[in-house]
């Protein structure tokens, strides 16, 4: 029975002598999550803003290297049909892991973005519409 983990509900400081604690790597860590919904510009067509998000702001997003030195993970998304489902309420979202505020700070302070990624935003997504949640990322399975 060594190694098994505790029934749900269980607390771990009752299990008997002979079953081992839960291993310090099975914690997650938190990470800061920014979540854009994101809007394309007037007389831009959805699958011409797929296409500018997906294959040249990504990849310039992708291109400096503050995005390699601080950021966690990035992805874009985009809506798919889905029969049962509300009709999208905007047009795709960009998600920004970072491990902590000084990374974030640190990424969108650069030269780089400022001066390569930023302008860019502005030429496909209408930045008026944007919504932004900032969270704390918790894995749990």
């Amino acid at each position: 029975m060594t190694g098994r983990r505790p029934a749900p509900g269980h607390v771990a400081a009752d299990l008997p002598p002979h079953v081992s604690r839960l291993p310090e790597q099975e914690e997650k860590k938190s990470v800061i999550k920014f979540v854009f919904m994101i809007n394309r510009i007037d007389g831009m067509t959805f699958e011409e803003f797929v296409d500018h998000h997906r294959n040249r702001h990504a990849p310039l997003f992708t291109s400096i290297p503050e995005a390699h030195q601080y950021v966690k993970k990035y992805t874009v998304s985009h809506p798919v049909p889905a029969e049962g489902y509300p009709h999208p309420a905007y047009d795709g979202i960009t998600e920004i892991w970072f491990d902590n505020w000084a990374d974030h700070n640190a990424f969108f302070a650069s030269a780089n973005y400022k001066e390569l990624v930023n302008p860019d935003e502005s030429t496909f997504i209408d930045m008026a519409s944007v919504t932004a949640m900032v969270t704390e990322e918790k894995s749990i399975l």
